[in-house]
């Protein structure tokens, strides 16, 4: 009896061993903190994505650069060593994908309604189905509202920006837009923004309220100007082999948890650049200091140029196509 018992139960283990084996791991890398929008909505979708598929899927997430900088991670995950992210839509363009950097262009985006209705629609459809060519495939937009500008100087007109060096990140859309103001932009990886502004490697900075105060980059930052001259647009995205290679079913329950975590996303995006916004206050070490509607035109006609100047790359039917949910969406405000 004891060694009947004894082979039940190796052909138990036998039996079970397999199915313990079938836990697929999905390793999600992001260079931002885990109190940001971003970082929270991974979260999010580890929680959703791990209790829909009952604990077939386990989804580690490693913030704040820990596997890659923002320079490496696509590369990293177009050979495996990752299987998911949320870039910034900047990075398509050093790939090849020069039509994300419409999203780059100053000032075109004017509010979050025209930001979700273009993602949402034809266009951020057939933006993310230029990425297969790749080697990935594009799940979601997330999004971090409008960018500001931060220096050790006032920055209140165009003519501010003259000689200050700027950390951008690796576009050339935006590089051309501080060139244009009279700054020089310097490409660096998220991780080094503090480091480069507290040591000044660079005067300043581009980036969404949330970033510049969990990365505590205000506190070598003397000055901030809300200006809203750009918009951050991530790009959630996964290694197309590794996802057509997952059980049908399996992909359903983490196209689900991802809908969800998006939704979940947008949702504190713009409470938690609120936050950060008062939370700077509160610490009392940056001037802040908001554009005026007629100081707004001002940057906006300065820049203008830039926009012309990327017609031939980005394309100028896509460039009208955004300018037209733009307008649609400024023109159903005004009914």
């Amino acid at each position: 009896m004891r060694i009947r018992c004894l082979l039940l139960f190796v052909f138990a283990a036998i039996v079970t061993t397999p199915a313990l084996a079938q836990v697929i791991t999905l390793k999600f890398s992001h260079v931002v903190a885990t109190d940001t929008p971003k970082g929270r909505a991974a979260e999010k979708f580890k929680q959703l994505a791990e209790a829909a598929t009952k604990g077939r899927v386990k989804v580690e997430l490693y913030p704040n650069s820990q596997l890659y900088r923002d320079g490496d991670e696509l590369e990293a995950l177009q050979r495996g060593a990752v299987h998911l992210l949320a870039p910034s839509v900047s990075k398509f363009g050093p790939l090849g994908i020069k039509e994300f950097e419409v999203f780059d262009l100053p000032y075109i985006i004017p509010d979050v309604q025209t930001a979700e209705r273009i993602v949402d629609g034809e266009i951020g459809r057939r933006l993310l189905s230029r990425l297969e060519s790749k080697g990935l495939k594009g799940l979601a937009y997330w999004d971090n509202g409008f960018k500001q500008v931060s220096a050790n100087k006032p920055l209140r007109k165009p003519a501010d920006f003259r000689g200050l060096k700027f950390r951008v990140q690796s576009s050339k859309v935006l590089s051309a837009t501080f060139r244009q103001l009279g700054a020089m932009p310097q490409v660096m990886a998220f991780s080094e923004v503090y480091t480069a502004l507290q040591q000044g490697v660079v005067d300043g900075a581009e980036n969404p309220l949330s970033n510049l105060y969990t990365q505590k980059m205000y506190e070598v930052q003397k000055h901030l100007t809300i200006s809203d001259h750009g918009y951050l647009v991530y790009a959630v995205i996964v290694n197309k082999k590794f996802w057509d290679g997952l059980p049908a079913d399996i992909r359903a329950a983490l196209e689900q948890a991802m809908q969800e975590a998006s939704r979940y996303e947008r949702t504190i995006a713009a409470q938690d650049n609120a936050d950060a916004l008062a939370a700077v206050k509160k610490a009392g070490t940056t001037e802040i200091y908001a554009l005026s509607a007629a100081e707004k035109a001002q940057w906006r006609e300065a820049l203008a140029p830039v926009r012309k100047s990327f017609e031939s790359s980005i394309g100028r039917e896509l460039i009208q196509s955004v300018e037209a949910v733009a307008a649609q969406v400024a023109a159903e405000k005004k009914k």
